[in-house]
Formats: structure tokens, sequence, C-alpha cells
């Protein structure tokens, strides 16, 4: 064959089976191998050559002969070639004929050894799938039927220990003692082993003491494992000992332990993923884990790492192990605890481990504006009295930068937190001095910036504040104490300590600088301090740093430090005996920061990494000493808003950024962080929307036989689930022959569908296939292989199975199945389909239709949310119900968080789509749509367009055979899928929609409409939503258009979209319909206005007013007409206002036509008239009526003050009066009592209600109701113990009611002095008096009273004064008299007499008429007695 490069797709095949390419080969090697040995035997002969002559003649005749000879030897040479050929002929036709004989033999002999191959191989697959199958059904794990018994036996003797166990494959016994296995190979002569028949024996021969133990037997299969134990005991025979009875011990014996495997596998179930969190906040990683096998005394060692760092248990950190879970609990996050976690499973035969990231975010901060808590607080060099403590700085992108930091230390045991240091410091690191030796301190950090203080951060580790030095010399003495047992002193002939050596600035800032030194030698024992004394060069002179304070530590910060001034430093060291001499002086240092802020990063550089994460990498900056890491922030494109990735930094320049959202766009920056803070940050990665990376495709999965014809079988399988990234180009088919070791090719070139079929198969053989999905970036992992087809025909009647079972849509309790019709159909065409499903882990399957569908894709619906279940379809035809399919694979019932539903809409041209949104969609992804779930590819009525990861279907020309079920699936996601159902009702509305935007209309905010002006001119107006400077418009009246003119002014103000038409004279005439006509560019509209009749009578009538009000208003006139109010003191107000008046104005008011005469003319210039009625009676009823007069006209308002104007006067009265109702007060008369309310205002018409004991009271003669000018009264008469409890008057307003309550029931007026003991008149006093001018006048009355009442005369309700024309007496405190001498005509009036005590009185009122003498006489009507009036008591009696 000739030789042709090997595709890279096949290059990972090995073919070991070639023989069927090397036939033709064999055959050219032998053709070629039988000419070259003919070739070698036709030799070729020479003549040797002739001697030399010694004449011509001799010449003549040896060339004679030698022409003879070599004639001769032609001829004879070529008699000799032909019969060699013939030979040759006769030869190769012998051989080939014999070679025919052979191969046809051999062909003869290969096809039957191929054929009882078959035969064999054949029954070898039968045997092994019934093997398979009645394995499977026999399978389980080892179970113990009869346990090991425990044994007690006496030396030398023989036991046997045997136990029964059954399982399935059979399971491996292993024999063990005391833990340890038991192999007969290591002692033959003692151990035994046999196993038959599912019982398996121990034998141990001759038994010596050594051999009490505890026996167990393991049996394992690939199902699990059994054991069972007992223990033996062996007695040595003593005379007179008996052995034990069966069954008790001697001594205690373990009866049950584990047995040490050297191997456990360990696989990892429910995993922890990313995690995001906060601060302050608890929160356990979780990983479940499958141990096989699982024994408890021998258990995987879990380990937890953060950033490759054990972690141990802790204040902050909890571990947990066991029943197959690990777990890490933290009980107090902070950012300390960020980074990778790793749990490894250690075993002896190996490690398993798994890691996912833990991001702790900044809690909220206590002050709006201050930075993060600072992290990773650490103590070194720690001594007697100082310690330096570090920390790292928080990342600040929102907040201001920060300022520095303060330390804050806190004894152990206690809970005093002491600020270390006065200002902030600025770089993360500061020398915390002042400690007391031997005690303990922890730490803590917060950071400040122009917002305020952070929260602290996480407290450090206990730090001690010893000397390390003498700690170590102390832990050598003991050691050395306890190893020889001798007393080790110190030097004791040394008072005096030596100079300090070595001294040095171990660390220099622009600060401080802290100063460390060696301690004298020799030293002595007493304890030293040391002083520091330091000079600026030049200056010549020394000070003392820490003059008040001696340190015990060989180091020490020293502060307050000139900026750019140099600086030396000796130390002195001193015990109780005295102070050393000075040290060295050090070389001249200077305050200045030794370590600078970080150098930028470079190149910032992201990729692809999964649907939620990126890769981002960068290059280091050119200075990268002392760096503690770097802060990755990211931004969404756009935005220009920075979020934190990472909360803690990371020392290395590659970072995965978790947390991001599929389909988004991404910028990263980086920026390097050391003690003395940040550096700027780095340019801007290039935008990248986040998606997955591309990979090879996973697996493709479900193949199944679709048809079988007896030399080809049709397969179908399902696309792999993800495509790595690339569209999938196409698949790769390999088979092999059952039994077979060896795979072939199927296809050399892709193969594009997921259906494929294979040609050239041995009939009656059994097959198995894998299949390998291929993409831009290669092969992906192969299919796992098949099961076995048998390539027979198919004939049954029935169809064959449906294939690509494919679930979408799963939703809470429903999902869609879809599938593929069969390939083979049976003998009658398919009718429908039939869908079962049921639960995972459940046996009885459930049919969803009870009728075969005749679609294929079907709804499954009432499934139980949060459950998997399983589905298969069956075909359906004449014959009956054909093979299931592939049973599909798990799927949770169980709504995707953020699902999305596909929308329907109109663009902007009109055009009806539907649109479906996937952010979890990748470059390879495929949004599919379909109509009944059948893809849609009629581009005369569809259109599909996909940007980004939104995609739309267009419908090109809708109609009606556009209604039906539309469905989505995006595939490279998982399972994302959705259905749209385009129903009469949204097809009309959407139909509808586009009509009106593919003609348009322009929108109105109002309708035609009309408004009466105030010169009676009638305006017509319209407001559009807006107007475009080419807009027109036009107005119709009656069918008639109406042009621009003095009638018919119309305008339009396209700013406020408003048109118009104003006309000046609207009269009968204009009766019809008004139309208005807008056009902007294609949208037009129109609205109409209908003014005919009724409607156009009323603004007829309307403009006639406006335009009589417009002339009303020329010359003086009223702005507001007569209205009445209530003023405060019960008037009632007539009230109007003018306009347009002058000095010459004239203004009157007129009542029933009559002028009313006013004491003050009104001021027009204050455009406000008024007219008071005090106390309004039924005689104040009229037409009130109000004139304006001059030259330029006049104007009337009228006020009917009568009926219901009345009414409501009367209301508003009383609401007034109501408000100013004085509590109810009694007053006692000979009658009864008498329940007394003043009021502002009082008139019989006002609704006024009495009640007692809340029934309401109607006037009679027990109980009159009435009232006077201000009062209004109840009088009960002749009062019993029934006229008890309280009394309520109600006076009702326009608005409210007003009550006012007394309660009777305890009141002293029931007493007897209330209606006896009161002043009286008793009787003598006429009520009308006629005398002759000149006579003399008595009017004399008997008055009673307990106590005596006082006694009074007044004359027109006046006291007047007693003088010798009027005389006064009161004999025997009853008999009262006036006396009017000389009688005159002024003495006519009315005369009073008031009798009243403490407990009350009476008033007689007594009319005296004088008249000259010579006149007539008045008539004299018959004498009355005057009746006399109460007056009510005081209040003082009148309270119980």
């Amino acid at each position: 064959m000739s030789s042709v490069a090997v595709p890279f797709y096949q290059r990972r095949h090995k073919h070991f089976d070639q023989s069927y390419r090397n036939i033709q080969t064999r055959y050219v090697l032998e053709e070629y191998a039988a000419r070259k040995a003919a070739a070698r035997r036709a030799a070729y002969y020479e003549l040797p050559g002739l001697g030399k002559t010694t004449c011509r003649l001799c010449a003549r005749k040896a060339r004679s002969l030698a022409h003879e000879a070599i004639q001769e030897s032609r001829k004879r040479t070529h008699e000799q070639k032909t019969h060699a050929s013939e030979e040759k002929r006769i030869r190769f036709a012998n051989e080939l004929s014999v070679l025919e004989k052979e191969i046809h033999t051999a062909r003869h002999r290969a096809r039957e050894h191929l054929d009882r191959l078959e035969v064999q191989r054949m029954v070898e697959e039968n045997m092994a799938l019934e093997r398979h199958a009645l394995e499977e059904s026999i399978s389980r794990a080892p179970e113990i039927l009869v346990r090991l018994r425990s044994h007690t036996v006496w030396e030398k003797m023989s036991v046997s220990l045997c136990f029964t166990v059954q399982g399935f494959p059979t399971p491996v016994v292993q024999w063990y003692k005391n833990e340890e296995l038991i192999t007969p190979a290591s002692d033959p002569t003692k151990y035994r082993i046999e196993s038959k028949y599912g019982v398996h024996v121990l034998h141990i021969n001759r038994a010596d003491f050594d051999d009490s133990a505890t026996y167990s037997a393991v049996a394992t299969n690939v199902h699990g494992q059994a054991s069972t134990n007992c223990a033996v005991v062996v007695r040595r025979f003593r005379e007179g000992e008996e052995p034990h009875p069966a069954g008790i011990m001697p001594f205690h014996l373990p009866l049950s332990y584990d047995v040490c495997f050297t191997h456990i596998d360990v696989q990892f179930l429910e995993k922890f993923g990313v995690t995001f969190a906060t601060e302050g906040e608890t929160l356990t990683l979780k990983c479940s884990m499958l141990i096989t096998p699982d024994l408890k005394r021998l258990q995987p060692r879990a380990e937890w790492y953060r950033d490759d760092v054990l972690i141990k248990d802790s204040k902050w950190t909890k571990l947990y192990f066991g029943e197959g879970q690990a777990a890490l609990s933290f009980t107090h996050l902070n950012k300390d605890d960020e980074g990778l976690y790793t749990l490894r499973m250690v075993t002896r035969g190996g490690v398993s481990e798994y890691s996912a990231y833990l991001f702790v975010r900044d809690a909220d901060a206590l002050i709006a504006g201050a930075p993060g808590a600072p992290m990773d607080v650490k103590c070194h060099d720690a001594n007697r009295d100082y310690v330096i403590v570090t920390w790292k700085p928080p990342n600040t992108i929102n907040e201001n930068p920060v300022i520095g930091y303060f330390v804050d230390k806190c004894e152990v045991g206690l809970e005093n937190w002491v600020q270390c240091n006065d200002a902030p410091v600025k770089i993360c690191k500061y020398p915390v001095t002042g400690l007391y030796e031997g005690r303990s301190y922890i730490f803590r950090v917060r950071a400040v910036n122009s917002a305020g203080i952070s929260r602290p951060s996480r407290v450090s580790e206990p730090v001690a504040a010893l000397d390390p030095v003498d700690l170590e010399r102390t832990q050598r003495v003991d050691l050395l104490f306890k190893t020889f047992t001798t007393s080790i002193t110190l030097p004791g002939d040394i008072q005096i300590p030596g100079p300090p050596t070595n001294v040095h600035a171990s660390e220099i800032s622009k600060t401080y600088v802290v100063l460390s030194w060696d301690p004298p030698v020799p030293r002595g024992r007493e304890p030293l301090t040391y002083f520091i004394e330091k000079s600026m060069v030049g200056s010549g002179s020394w000070q003392r740093v820490n003059a008040q304070v001696a340190v015990k530590s060989p180091r020490y910060a020293v502060f307050d430090l000139a900026e750019g001034k140099s600086y030396v430093f000796r130390v002195l060291s001193a015990n109780k005996h005295g102070i050393s001499d000075p040290s060295e002086i050090t070389v001249p240092i200077q305050p200045e920061d030794s370590t600078v802020a970080p150098s930028t990063p470079g190149q910032v550089v992201a990729t692809r990494n999964t649907k939620t994460s990126v890769v981002v990498q960068w290059d280091k900056p050119k200075h990268e000493e002392d760096l503690y890491g770097y802060y990755i922030d990211y931004s969404v494109v756009g935005s220009n808003h920075w979020e934190p990735s990472n909360h803690k930094p990371i020392k290395y320049n590659r970072f995965v950024v978790h947390g991001l959202e599929t389909g988004q766009q991404y910028i990263f920056r980086v920026k390097a962080v050391n003690a003395v803070g940040f550096s700027e940050n780095s340019q801007e990665s290039e935008a990248i929307t986040v998606q997955a990376a591309l990979t090879c495709p996973s697996y493709p999965h479900g193949i199944t036989l679709l048809n079988c014809d007896g030399h080809s079988m049709t397969l179908g399988w399902k696309a792999p689930r993800y495509s790595g990234g690339s569209p999938i180009l196409g698949y790769y088919m390999d088979k092999r022959e059952a039994n077979h070791q060896n795979w072939h090719e199927v296809n050399s070139s892709l193969i594009t569908q997921t259906i494929y079929t294979v040609e050239d198969l041995t009939e009656d053989a059994f097959y198995e296939f894998k299949v390998a999905a291929a993409n831009l970036v290669g092969i992906g992992q192969p299919s796992d292989p098949s099961e076995h087809f048998k390539c027979k025909a198919w004939t049954m009647p029935e169809p064959g199975p449906a294939y690509d079972l494919t679930i979408c849509e799963v939703r809470n309790t429903s999902l869609v199945l879809l599938w593929k019709a069969p390939v083979y159909e049976g003998k009658s065409p398919i009718t429908g389909y039939l869908v079962d499903y049921k639960e995972v882990d459940t046996e009885d399957w459930i049919t969803a239709n009870e009728k075969p569908t005749p679609k294929r894709y079907f709804k499954v619906t009432d499934l139980r949310e949060g459950h998997s279940y399983v589905f298969k379809v069956r075909a359906v035809n004449d014959a009956g119900i054909g093979k299931s399919s592939e049973i599909s694979e798990p799927v949770l019932v169980e709504a995707r968080p953020g699902t999305k539903e596909i929308f329907s809409g109109v663009d902007d041209e009109g055009n009806i789509y539907l649109a479906f949104e996937c952010k979890e969609a990748t470059d390879a992804s495929r949004f599919a749509w379909g109509k009944s779930y059948e893809e849609i590819d009629d581009s005369d009525k569809f259109k599909i367009e996909t940007e980004g990861s939104c995609s739309k279907l267009y419908f090109k020309n809708p109609d009606k055979s556009d209604l039906g079920t539309y469905s989505i699936s995006v595939s490279d996601t998982d399972g994302v899928s959705s259905s749209f159902v385009m129903d009469d009702e949204e097809f009309e509305r959407l139909m509808a929609l586009s009509h009106e935007i593919k003609n348009p209309t322009i929108p109105l905010k109002s309708e035609l409409a009309y408004e009466v002006l105030e010169k009676g001119q009638v305006r017509f107006w319209i407001q559009a939503e807006s107007l475009s400077a080419d807009s027109t418009f036009r107005f119709v009246i009656n069918d008639k258009e109406v042009e621009n003119s003095d009638r018919h002014k119309t305008s339009c103000d396209r700013s406020n979209g408003i048109i118009e038409m104003v006309m000046d004279q609207f009269t009968i005439d204009n009766e019809g319909t008004y139309t208005v006509q807008i056009q902007d560019g294609k949208a037009k509209n129109q609205s109409s206005l209908v003014l005919i009749g009724d409607a156009f009578k009323a603004v007829l009538a309307e403009s006639q007013l406006q335009q009589k009000e417009f002339l009303r208003k020329q010359g003086p006139h009223f702005s507001k007409f007569l209205c009445w109010k209530v003023t405060e003191e019960c008037e009632v107000l007539l009230a109007s206002k003018v306009a347009n008046t002058k000095k010459e104005t004239v203004f009157k008011w007129y009542k029933d036509g009559s002028g009313i005469d006013v004491d003050e003319v009104p001021d027009l210039q204050k455009e406000e008239c008024h007219l008071s009625i005090p106390k309004l009676s039924r005689k104040d009823e009229g037409v009130y009526k109000a004139t304006l007069s001059d030259d330029r006209g006049h104007d009337v308002s009228t006020l009917e003050l009568s009926g219901k104007v009345y009414d409501d006067i009367i209301l508003a009265l009383s609401e007034v009066s109501g408000k100013s109702a004085s509590p109810l007060k009694i007053l006692c008369t000979e009658e009864g009592i008498t329940l007394q309310c003043f009021l502002k205002y009082y008139n019989e018409e006002m609704k006024i209600n009495w009640s007692h004991r809340e029934s309401k009271i109607s006037s009679s003669e027990k109980m009159k109701i009435g009232g006077g000018e201000n009062v209004a009264w109840l009088q009960i008469s002749e009062p019993t113990e029934k006229d008890k409890g309280n009394y309520t008057i109600e006076i009702f307003g326009n608005k409210e009611s007003y009550k006012r309550t007394l309660d009777l029931s305890g009141q002293g007026i029931f007493r007897i002095p209330y209606f006896y003991d009161r002043g009286k008149v008793i009787g003598g006093l006429p009520d009308v008096v006629t005398i002759m001018e000149g006579k003399t006048l008595n009017l004399t009355c008997t008055v009673f009273g307990n106590p005596d009442p006082e006694v009074s005369w007044f004359k027109n309700d006046k006291v007047f004064e007693l003088n010798e024309h009027y005389a006064f007496s009161l004999e025997q405190g009853k008999y009262a008299s006036l006396t009017i001498k000389g009688v005159t005509s002024e003495d006519s009036g009315k005369y009073s007499i008031h009798v009243k005590n403490k407990h009350g009185g009476e008033k007689v009122d007594v009319t005296i008429s004088v008249y000259k003498h010579g006149e007539k006489m008045p008539e004299i009507k018959p004498g009355q007695l005057a009746k006399p009036s109460p007056i009510p008591p005081s209040e003082e009696v009148l309270q119980p």
C-alpha cells in the first residue's frame, strides 16, 4: 500500500490486527523471488581466448573455426534458452497450480477455523451475558450465617475455628490473630486454612499458651465486608485443675475490633464551593465523602490547610471529622481567614484532596466612610519590655485613603485595652515599649482615615514580655542541674557590669530608630537595666533618652528625632552596684524610611476561566522587596465603580476572580502593598466577557441501537452536555467485536449528526461502540462503551425505540420531554407515543398520558418539587407498543434561580418578535428556536437574529397560521430553555400594536375641547404629545374647512403641541360638528366635537353670559356678589366685593325695595362692603340688594334672606352660640327649679334638645322649655325624687352639636330651704298702678325668707337713690314699702323690688302710669297681682 500520512485523530489508536492489509504484498514478493531464481539458473557461457598463431593460414583457419564455434555456441545457447523458458513456464504453471490449491485449502481451513471461533465466541458471549445477569441477580455483600465460637482448651490440644459465610462474588476470607494477619506459609506446621462451600476453617495444631488470643475472620468482596471474632484460651494442665467451662474465660479479651487495611479509598461526594462571607459571621465548610472500607479504628486523617498552612483547633477555628464528613467551623470570621482552603484526607495508601477559595468581605463600618480593619497582626522580637507589632493594611477603594494606624495592647486575662501610640503611625510596623516583665499581652490594630476609625483587627497571639537570652540561659542551667545534679551559679565576683557590645540600629524609619545590643560579658548575677544616650552629630553633647524609666531589654525604640539630622548613640548597663562605662558609639544614623512604597505592577491580562470567574495575571513590579502581596479590583465596563476582589493580600501574580456575572464585561487592575502602603493602580486590563474557557468537548452519551438489517447498524447518541466553549464540528466512532481488545475506526471523516449507520458488519455478531466529539480545540474524551449490540435484522412488527430524549423547561412542578421518532417504524406507521416516568430509587413506572400522543414532545405536570425523576418513551403503531427508549438521566424537578421566559414584543418598525435572553450563553452556545418543538428552518416566514446573550425570532408575514407553541433551547448551558404560547388574544394584541406602529397616530394629551373666554369668545383647542416643525393641521366645521381669518383665528404652538381656533362671535348659526385633523410625517390623528341641541345651547348661553359679564365689568361692578357669614358675636354680616370703582361711584343698600340707612358709608377703595344684622330674627327676612352706579353704568347684587338661606344662617348661629354655651345653672322658683344655659344668641328657631337621663324632653306643664334673649332654660315644676338625674342640653350647629350636662342626683336643691327659705314676695303688689299727678303713692308688700332677705328697689332696672321724694321702709323684717311723694309725670315707669337671700329670691315689676289733673283718667283694667320672677341662689349654696 502507498505510504500516506496518518491523520492526527488516528494516531492515538494502536492497531495490532493488520493482516488484512498484507495479502497483495505477499503475492508480489513471491513473484519477485521466482524471477530471481530463474535468472540465476540461466548462465551465459564465454569461450577462452586463442593462442598466438605462426601463419596467416592457420590464423584464417583458426578464425573460421572460431566463427563456427561461435555460431554453434549461439545456436546451442538459443536452444538452451528456449528449453529453459519452456521449463520455466511449465514449472511456474505447476507451482501456480499448487499455490492456488494451497491458497484454496488455506482459505477453506481459515473459514472453518473462523466459523468455529465465531460459534465459540457467540457461545461464550451468551454464557457471559447469562452469567452476568445471574451474577447481577445474586450479587450481594458477604453475610455471616454461622459465627465463630470462643474455645478454652488445654495445652497441646488442637483447635478448629469455623464459620459460614455467603455472598457473591465469592468473598475472600482473611484470618487475623490479635489484629495481625495469619499466613499459613509463615508457619505451616501451626496453621492450616480450609474453605469449602462457604465454610471456612482455621486449624491450630498443638496449641500452646502463646496461642491464647482473639481470632478474627474478615470476608470481603466488591459489595462490602463482614467479620466475626472469638477468643481462644489455652490452659496449662496442673494436677487437680480442670478446664474452664465452655464460654467462661479466665481473663478479659476484646471481642470486637477492626482490622487494619493498608489501602483506603476516599471519594468526595458533596464538596464546599467558592464561598463569600462577611467579617463577624459564623461559617462552616463541609465536605462529605465515601470511605472504602469504612473501618472505625482505621480512619483516614483529615487535615485542613489555608494557603498550604496547616490549620489547628483554636479560638477561631474548630475541626470535625466523623460519620463520613469533614468540617471546618469559624466562630468569628475575619479577613485573616480569607484564602485557599484545602482538605487533605491522608491514608496509608496516599492523599486525596480538594480545594476552594473563601472570600471574607469587610463588615459594615461603625462610622460611615471609615476604612476596613487591618489584618494579620503579629508580634516579633519580644523582650522583657519591648515587642515589635506588624500588620497588613486593608484595601481601600470606595473609602478615603488610610492616614495611619492605632496600636492597642491588652494584658492577657484582662479586658481593658490601652492605646499604645498617641498619633497614628503611618507604616504597618510599630515598636511597643513599656511592657511589664513576665506578663503576657495581646495586640490589635485600628486603621484611621479622614472619616473615622475602623473596626479593630483580630487580636494577635499572646506574647510574653521575657528576655529570650535569660530564658535560654535559665533553661540551660536547669538542664545542667537536672543532668549532673550539681549547682551551677553565675560568677559572683562581678559587681559593676561591663558596657554592652555590638550597639547598632536594627531598624530605621522616618519616625523612630530601633537600637539593639548584646548584654555585657561578664554581666554578674544581678538584674541588668540599660540607659540609652543620643547625640546629634556635631553637637558634642549627650542626652539620656530614657532618664525616667530604665530599659530591661537589649532593644529600644528611640522616638522624637529631628528629620534630616544624623545621630550617634551609646548604651550603658547598670545594676544595683552601679553603672558601667558607655558602650562604643554607633556610626552616624539618620532617621529615614528604609522601605519605600512598591512600584506599580506591570501589564494586567485577564483570561476566561469558568462561567463565573476570570483568571487575572500581571507582571510583577520592578521592586518587589518586602511585598505583603497584591490587591485585585474589578469593575463592570462603563460603570466606573470598582469593587475589591480579594480582601487579604495575595503573594502570587496570578489570581482567579470569582463571583462574576456570566455574560457581563469586566476590567481589572492590580496594586502592590507593603509595610509603607500601596503602589499606584496598574493600568486597566482589556475588557473581557465572563465565559467558560475553551476546552475539548465533554463525552457523548446514551448510545442507542435504532435499526439493524443484518449487515449494518444505525446508532444514535446524545450530544455532549458541554461543547467546551466552541461549536462541535462532528464525531468519531470506534467499534469492536465483543471479547476483542482492539478498537477500529468506523469513520475517517467527521460525522456531523448524532445518528450514523455502520456498514459491513457480520451478521449475528456482537458489537460495541464508543463515540468522541471534536471541536476547534481537539477531540474530547470518548463515551463509555455501549452495550453489546447483536447484528441481527429487525423484523418485529412493533416500532423501534425513540431516541435523543431531551428534557427542557424544568420548572418547580413540570418539565417538557422531547424525543426523535424511531428509525425503525415496524410493519405499520407510528400512531403515537407513551411517556413513562418514575422517581429515582423507586421501581414502579407511571404512564403520563393515557392515550398515545401523536406529537414528539410532551409536558409532564404534577411532579413533586425537589424530587428527581427519570423518563422513557415508547412508540405505538397498529401492531402494538414498541421498544422503550433509553432511560433518561435523573433530573431534579426544581426551577433554576433566575429562570427567564420568552417574551413577545414589537420593534420600532412594527415587526412582531419573540425574544429570549440567556446570561449563561457562551460564544459556542446556539439559540435553537422551534415551533411545536420542531426546529424552525422556514426563512420565508421567520427571521432569527442573535446578538450576544439575546436572540429574537421575527415573524415576516404574521397570520393565523403562526399560532402555536414556540420554544427555544440554548446549547452549552445547564439546560436553559423556555416556551411561549402564541394564542388568539396575544396574536391580536401584537397585531394591533404592530398596526399602530406601522400606521402611527399622533398621541394626544387632550381631545378636541372648547372653553368660553371672558369676552364671550369660544376657543376650540387640542393638545398632542409632541409635534415636529413639519407638522400640519386643519379645522373642519360641518364638513367645510375653515381658513385662518378674523372670524376664525387658528394657531399652533408646536413646542407644547397645542392647536387652537378662537371664534369672536359665537351665534346660533355655529351649531354643528367641529373637527381638527393633524399630520406629522407618517403619523396622523383627528378629533371631533359635536355641538348640537342642548350641548350647543349650553355653549351659546355660556358665551352670551360671558359677553354680558364682560360688558358689566367695564363699569363699577361686584367682583363678589352678596353673601352672608356669621361673626363670633353672633351677628349676621352681608358682604360683597366691588371693583372698578371711583370717587363718584355710589353704593346703596336695599331691603324689599326700600333703602337701608347705615351709620357708616362703605369705603369703596377697600373693595369690600358689609351690612350687619344683629340678633337675627324673622323680622329680618327679606330680599337684600346692593347697588353700584356712576356715569359708566351700574350693577346690582341681590340676596334673598329667607327659606333655606334663613335656615342655614340659623344653623351657623347655632354653631357659634353652641361653642359659647355656658355650663348649666340652677335657678329656684316658687314653682320649682329652672336649668339655665347662657348663650351669646338664642332664637326659638334654633334646634335645641333637652334630655333627662338620655331621654328627650318634650315641653309640658311639668317641664317647660323656652328661652330668652341670651339664655335657654328648662323649668321643672314641683320637682320630686323622680326628677333626679342627668340633664343635658344639646345645641345643633351646621357641622356638629354641642352638649352641656348637669347632674341633679345629689344636689341640695331638693332640700326644703331651696324652695321655702329663699327670699319671696308673698303678695300685695299690683302689676299696673294709675295715679294723678301730685298725689302720694305707696307700694307695700310682704316679704319672707330664712335668713331674712335683702330688699332692693329699682326704677327702669336701675337702682335709684332714696331722698325726700322717694322713701323706703322695712318693718318687722317682712313688710316692705316704697312711698313716692308728690307724684309727677317723670315718675312714670317700671318699678321693681328684689328680695334675695343665699337661697335665692324673687323680683316683682310694677308699672306706674301718671296722668295730669284735668286729663281723662285712663281706663283701668281689673287689678292683677304682679307675678314674681325667680332669682337663682349663690353658687356656694348650690355645691353639694
